[in-house]
């Protein structure tokens, strides 16, 4: 398929979004506006077949849009565990990808054709996309995370994305912030991720005797929704897990020195519930004097944030006088 040189019309970025509930497609303008949007749901207990048919089906209508002469390169950000370097994916919640080589087979889709296609972990391409449009955008070292179902990261460092060789740096959910306890299914013992994601809120919650409302949600929302009226088994859950973080952001901090902690995700959506015990948390785990500074803000794009972090993504794998289109 032939593309417009850059500079007919304005350039543009195809982007995909793939999780374990639903694949979604955009388009992203040359200032990093989602232009156009569409999804469909993941076939998760299907087969490798299955899931790059919903994937080739997505590509099929981005296609099929008048604007597609205009893209430029195709980003994909995944659910994990990804490899970069292999081009390859597999996540967790989609037994059907194992080492899966999603990069070569979204390359071969007839309307791809010769543009570049970069693949990141689902974390990373936020972190792409809340550095490029979001909250970290003003700052030059940025921890970006994802507290959700389980708990992602991404850096950036001296103002640029830090993948690692394989995409996976800043893989914060599996660091270990508790020596006793209980293991972790990745191996190690009391990984962040088991302390801090909505997950393991609701868990805590439970074992602490709390019970849901009449409205019997015994998710990490529910949770939220008592430590709002002042439950304080909800409160101590949520507590518990804002310390957590804090001790992982503060470790991260003093390894590489952040300017900024951006959180998103579901959890973050808990607000102050979340970001208060954080703070206070934090001021007691980043106590040197470089680490002090450190601002913690919550992420701006919300569902937006992997299409566009897709695309920022792509953007960086552009020659430089492509690049430049995309704007800063």
């Amino acid at each position: 398929m032939n593309h417009h040189p850059a500079g007919t019309d304005e350039a543009l970025l195809a982007a995909l979004d793939i999780g374990g509930t639903k694949i979604a497609g955009g388009l992203v303008g040359a200032d990093g506006v989602l232009l156009h949007r569409l999804q469909v749901p993941t076939p998760a207990t299907g087969d490798r077949h299955e899931l790059m048919a919903a994937v080739t089906h997505v590509l099929d209508e981005l296609a099929r849009r008048p604007e597609w002469p205009r893209v430029r390169a195709l980003g994909i950000g995944s659910a994990g565990p990804v490899d970069i370097a292999a081009g390859t994916v597999s996540p967790v919640n989609l037994p059907g990808w194992r080492e899966f080589p999603l990069r070569a087979e979204a390359a071969r889709h007839p309307a791809v054709g010769d543009l570049p296609v970069v693949l990141g972990g689902d974390a990373v391409a936020m972190t792409a996309a809340e550095h490029w449009r979001g909250a970290a955008r003003p700052y030059r070292n940025a921890l970006c995370l994802v507290v959700s179902t389980g708990v992602g990261a991404g850096l950036v460092l001296d103002g640029r994305l830090h993948t690692g060789t394989t995409g996976n740096a800043g893989h914060l959910g599996h660091i270990s912030v508790d020596f006793e306890g209980r293991p972790c299914p990745c191996g190690a013992r009391v990984c962040l991720e088991g302390l801090a994601s909505g997950t393991a809120i609701a868990r805590t919650a439970a074992d602490s005797g709390w019970r849901p409302g009449p409205d019997g949600d015994t998710t990490a929302t529910g949770v939220a929704t008592a430590a709002k009226s002042g439950d304080p088994l909800a409160l101590a859950a949520f507590d518990r897990a804002a310390q957590a973080l804090a001790a992982g952001i503060a470790a991260t901090a003093t390894l590489v020195e952040l300017d900024v902690a951006v959180i998103g995700g579901g959890v973050a959506a808990a607000g102050d519930i979340l970001f208060t015990p954080l703070a206070r948390h934090l001021s007691s785990y980043a106590t040197l004097p470089f680490t002090r500074s450190l601002h913690l803000v919550p992420a701006r794009l919300g569902t937006d944030a992997g299409l566009v972090g897709a695309a920022a993504l792509a953007r960086h794998a552009l020659p430089d006088g492509n690049r430049t289109v995309f704007r800063n």
